[in-house]
């Protein structure tokens, strides 16, 4: 059966706000890959991937993109890891990250890259013909 639409904009409202702290189980990571059935592998800070379920409030209401971000919890990871793939749960998804980038607990690792031309020491070739061997001659 399909979620009311009370439910839909109530899990989408409370994915725009970000929380005022984090336990100590809870991170945020960034979208690998989507497996399927409501799995996600995900990059935490420290580089490793892990899979993770989506909490059952968002299924079928929630849009997760890869590389978007999200709040996963890693509080079940040893009481999953020995049984299943799933280390742990997205509990909430990142969709207003200007606003989650303010929060003072935003991991460093995915602040954003500004790219400068001048750092580029040679011309690009974008958009250019190949060299022809008539020039070289």
């Amino acid at each position: 059966m399909a979620k009311s639409k009370r439910t839909i904009l109530a899990a989408a409202q409370e994915t725009t706000t970000p929380p005022d702290e984090l336990t100590e189980s809870q991170s945020i990571a960034r979208v690998i890959k989507a497996e399927g059935n409501n799995l996600y592998t995900c990059e935490l800070p420290n580089k490793k991937t892990f899979m993770f379920e989506l909490e059952a409030r968002f299924r079928n209401a929630i849009f997760i993109k890869r590389g978007g971000y999200v709040l996963v919890d890693l509080a079940s990871a040893e009481e999953r890891a020995a049984s299943t793939r799933v280390v742990g749960e997205i509990i909430n998804v990142v969709r207003d990250e200007k606003s989650w980038r303010k929060q003072p607990y935003w991991p460093a690792k995915f602040v954003k890259k500004t790219y400068d031309d001048s750092d580029d020491e040679e011309e690009s070739n974008v958009g250019k013909m190949p060299p022809s061997d008539s020039e070289e001659e």
